[in-house]
C-alpha cells in the first residue's frame, strides 16, 4: 500500500502565491484602492515578500505615498526591515523623497536605525547628495556623529562619493 504525498499546510499554494504576488505590485505601482478594499478584509498589513520586502518597503521607495499612508493606518511596521536589513526609511532617503521620509517619521519610523552594515538613513541621505533630506533628518535628531562598520561617518560618506554639498552641511 504507498501513501498519497501530502501538500505541506504551510506551504502556500499557487493561488496564495499569486494573490500575494498582486499585492506587491500593488504595492509597488500605487494602487491604493485596491489595498484600501482588501486590508480591512484582513490582508496582512505587514505581507513580505521572498526578499523581505514588506508592502510599506515597497510602496515608500516606489514614492507611493498615500499607499504608504493606507498600509500605515492600518497597522503596516515603519521599521520591518527586509533580508539586507534596509528600512523603508532609509530607502525614501536614498530616493530623495522627502514626503515620504516625514510620513515614515510620523508613523513612528526611527532616526537612528541602522542596517547591519551601520548605515543609517542619515547616511544614505548624504551620500547620494540628498541636502533637503539631510536636513530634515538632522532636525529629526539623527546622529551626524554615529558610523558604519567602517568606522565612516555620514559626512565621511559623503566626501567619499563626492557628495560636496551634504558634505559641507554636515561640516558644521
Amino acid at each position: 500500500m504507498t501513501q498519497e504525498p501530502q501538500s505541506n499546510p504551510m506551504e502556500p499554494d499557487d493561488e496564495v502565491i499569486e494573490f500575494a504576488t498582486r499585492m506587491f505590485d500593488c504595492a509597488r505601482q500605487g494602487d491604493t484602492e485596491t489595498l484600501r478594499e482588501l486590508l480591512p478584509q484582513g490582508l496582512p498589513p505587514n505581507l513580505r515578500n521572498h526578499k523581505g520586502d514588506s508592502l510599506v518597503m515597497l510602496a515608500s521607495y516606489h514614492g507611493h505615498l498615500e499607499t504608504t499612508r493606507l498600509l500605515l493606518e492600518h497597522g503596516a511596521d515603519p521599521e520591518l526591515r527586509n533580508e539586507q536589513g534596509h528600512s523603508p526609511l532609509a530607502g525614501a532617503a536614498f530616493k530623495g523623497d522627502l514626503p515620504m521620509v516625514k510620513l515614515l517619521f510620523e508613523q513612528g519610523a526611527e532616526v537612528n536605525g541602522t542596517a547591519p552594515d551601520g548605515k543609517t538613513a542619515l547616511m544614505f541621505a548624504a551620500m547620494f547628495n540628498r541636502c533637503e533630506i539631510v536636513e530634515c533628518l538632522l532636525a529629526q535628531g539623527a546622529d551626524p556623529q554615529a558610523q558604519d562598520s567602517q568606522g565612516m561617518t555620514a559626512r565621511d560618506l559623503a566626501q567619499a562619493m563626492g557628495a560636496t554639498d551634504a558634505a559641507a552641511q554636515l561640516a558644521g
